[in-house]
């Protein structure tokens, strides 16, 4: 164990309790993997069974004592994270819009997406908070545009948490399943409105991208391009139909680790650095005596060194604050000295094209929902109408046997009913007020950012 060096792995472990294959067995084979590794901190997604998370915390718990199983929806948020250092806060943030309750198959709105964290005390860095994620799933990278607009909204309440914690003086790794490749919008969204960096990318600089007539191999992908998803190599997405992109990289680098230093001015020129030195794909081989992958996803690592205070540059008043170095304690009480932060300077952020292109996709499910409110009310009148005409024709039955019939088809048309009201209005307007909340957002920070543009033009044009 090493202060100067920090190691992390995020796995998407695909724990549907009834649903997911061999689940008990790949569960018992990832507890097993992760309990013979070094690493400092975990973020595991999609392990939703309580008695799972308990299985492997104890398998992990004589290097990683301290753990949180994160609670959301109506079935869990399927989050963990054990940690090395103690844990001194932990939080959930419940995304805004998780899919429709009428899409049970993909089931994102019942267990309720999230973005989880816990802050710990590191002794060289001082505070650092690790996020944990799993974005909604549904519509792809090449699907309508109103598919998109879900997992926009979690990127951008992703990134403006992750951002608000920089703010705070605070290190910041976010890790998780973020269901984007890297050219997408979402993935934008979060690099560039959080100021966070992409930790594969830093280790794996000048990667070429593959030609559309001659793609990598399965190996190659995983080697080079960080595929952790739909690889011909998983024995649970091997013949699977892909789109066209994840064809022509053997797959799709769904699973990320990003970082950055904290956003304030340093106290001091030289504060320490955190730099990611290597990143590998992991978990790739068959589950030991058995013929099937670990998951549907490939684990990712990442192995970042400290530069501190003696060896660290930080001149960079950009993007790194240090608060003063907190030594961990295994006792209750801790004292976490602090600065007060003084108003970071310019730094990169989302460009307002980006903005505007997550406000058409907005838009566009905007008028979807209001669509398919209006459609689900008009079936719920219809079955209103049917119930009504069923009681009246009641009066009239020929045949005693038809009563059944009736009374099965009386029930279903209630329950229909119900459903319809319950979904087009309920939640028809939860979503339509939830995007008019994040459009506005959107359209006010655009502004703010189209007059930051137009003075800094004006400015340079000034003698």
């Amino acid at each position: 164990m090493s202060d100067s060096r920090l190691r992390l792995l995020t796995l998407n472990c695909w724990g549907l309790k009834y649903v997911s294959k061999h689940r008990k067995e790949r569960v018992a084979a990832i507890a097993n993997a992760l309990a013979a590794s070094d690493h400092d901190v975990i973020t595991l997604q999609e392990l939703w069974v309580f008695s799972d998370f308990e299985y492997v915390r104890a398998a992990v718990s004589k290097r990683l004592p301290y753990a949180k199983f994160f609670y959301s929806g109506a079935l869990g948020a399927g989050l963990v994270i054990f940690s090395r250092f103690p844990i001194l806060a932990a939080t959930i943030h419940a995304y805004s819009l998780n899919g429709s309750p009428v899409d049970v198959v993909a089931g994102d709105w019942f267990v309720g997406k999230a973005a989880a964290s816990i802050l710990f005390a590191h002794p060289v860095l001082g505070q650092v908070q690790v996020f944990n994620t799993h974005l909604f799933a549904k519509g792809g990278d090449e699907g309508p545009e109103y598919q998109k607009a879900h997992r926009l909204v979690n990127a951008w309440e992703f990134a403006k948490l992750a951002r608000q914690s920089a703010e705070l003086g605070r290190y910041v790794i976010a890790a998780g399943d973020f269901n984007s490749v890297p050219t997408s919008l979402p993935i934008s969204i979060i690099r560039d409105h959080a100021g966070l960096t992409d930790a594969w990318v830093v280790t794996h600089p000048n990667t070429p991208d593959p030609s559309p007539t001659n793609p990598p191999s399965p190996q190659d992908a995983i080697r080079i391009h960080g595929v952790t998803a739909d690889s011909p190599l998983n024995s649970y997405s091997a013949g699977k139909p892909l789109e066209p992109l994840a064809r022509r990289y053997q797959g799709k680098r769904l699973d990320y680790v990003f970082f950055r230093q904290p956003s304030s001015p340093p106290a001091s020129a030289r504060a320490p650095v955190l730099r990611p030195v290597d990143t590998r794909v992991v978990l790739t081989d068959r589950v030991p005596e058995y013929d099937f992958s670990y998951s549907d996803h490939f684990g990712l690592e990442a192995t970042f060194e400290i530069d501190g205070t003696q060896h660290g540059d930080a001149t960079d008043r950009s993007g790194i604050h240090l608060p003063s170095p907190t030594h961990s304690r295994r006792d209750a009480s801790y004292i976490l000295p602090s600065h007060p932060n003084p108003q970071p300077p310019a730094a990169k952020d989302i460009s307002p094209e980006s903005i505007t292109q997550t406000l058409q996709s907005l838009t566009a499910r905007y008028r979807y929902a209001q669509a398919q409110g209006r459609s689900q009310l008009l079936i719920f009148i219809l079955c209103i109408a049917l119930l009504l005409a069923i009681i009246v024709g009641s009066a009239w039955l020929p045949r005693s046997w038809i009563n059944p019939i009736f009374m099965f088809v009386t029930v279903v048309l209630a329950w229909l009913a119900t459903t319809m009201l319950y979904i087009g209005f309920v939640y028809g307007n939860w979503e339509v007020n939830a995007l008019t909340n994040i459009i506005e957002e959107l359209e006010l920070y655009r502004g703010m950012l189209e007059e930051q543009r137009r003075s800094q033009d004006s400015n340079s044009r000034s003698p």
